[in-house]
């Protein structure tokens, strides 16, 4: 039998980045303590989710991956607590720059860098002005914990993004998230549909899914919250709400989940040969 142990982290923030890191590693701190093995922070938590609008002056909160200091301070905590931590970040490279997940191992080893995929565009969420599309791939980690897959907030949306992390081999899939009220639209709630998206993913591919956003309301956007950590079934097992604060923790049984995920035959019964117009254009 192995098991996992896995947390997700919803907070607000503050927009000082020292102090936002720092609320941060104590819920890292307060996951561990709970037996928390894997550790989600939401997307970008060193501050508020600047993409709200356009302004080069914030190109300045990017850093190379070796200098962040978000990157600097998670890896001590995941030496000191033993737990594995991907780690989203606005990452500089030369004159490139992208949204990143630096996977951080228990021991304090950086395995690999993500950059987000797919980059949304629109009001409230204007990421290609600061991103470039990742050219990394989807990526899945060996953590010393088990194989996890990490997606990106709007990679979420993707199933192709899912299914590629499953083919290759990942038995969790997280996603840190910046989402909530769309400013051209004051009532939309996609709440529910951004939890659907992930929930399918995990039927589709018997796997469960882990999704930590951020809340409270930055320079009048709001953020819903709603971290949530689904098993293979669907079946939400822990579920944080709107303005609400903390970590959730779940354990699941790998060897069981994968042996359900056999049984189900979805793996068994693709159809590569008919997928072609999958990798077409439009």
């Amino acid at each position: 039998m192995t098991e996992i142990t896995v947390a997700a982290i919803q907070l607000s923030f503050t927009d000082v980045m020292a102090d936002d890191i720092a609320r941060v590693a104590a819920r890292v701190r307060e996951a561990a303590a709970v037996g928390a093995e894997i550790i989600l922070p939401p997307e970008l938590f060193q501050g508020y989710y600047f993409c709200r609008h356009e302004d080069e002056n914030l190109f300045s909160r990017a850093y190379p991956v070796a200098d962040h200091p978000a990157v600097t301070a998670m890896r001590e905590l995941a030496r000191d607590l033993h737990v594995a931590i991907p780690t989203s970040i606005f990452e500089r490279d030369g004159p490139h720059f992208y949204n990143s997940l630096v996977m951080i191992d228990a021991g304090g080893e950086v395995l690999g860098t993500y950059r987000k995929s797919h980059i949304p565009d629109g009001p409230g969420y204007e990421e290609k002005f600061y991103f470039r599309p990742g050219n990394t791939g989807f990526k899945v980690w060996d953590t010393r914990f088990g194989r996890i897959g990490v997606g990106i907030c709007w990679d979420q949306w993707f199933p192709e993004c899912a299914r590629a992390m499953m083919l290759m081999g990942a038995e969790l899939l997280l996603y840190p998230t910046a989402i909530g009220s769309e400013p051209e639209e004051p009532n939309l709630d996609t709440r529910r549909l951004w939890q659907r998206a992930m929930i399918g993913h995990a039927v589709s591919n018997v796997v469960p899914v882990i999704a930590a956003n951020r809340t409270g309301t930055e320079e009048g956007q709001h953020f819903y919250g709603h971290s949530f950590i689904a098993d293979h079934r669907g079946d939400t097992k822990a579920e944080l709400g709107d303005g609400e604060e903390g970590v959730i923790v779940h354990k699941f049984d790998i060897d069981q989940i994968r042996a359900h995920r056999a049984a189900f035959g979805f793996f068994r019964d693709r159809r590569p040969d008919l997928y072609g117009r999958l990798v077409e254009d439009a």
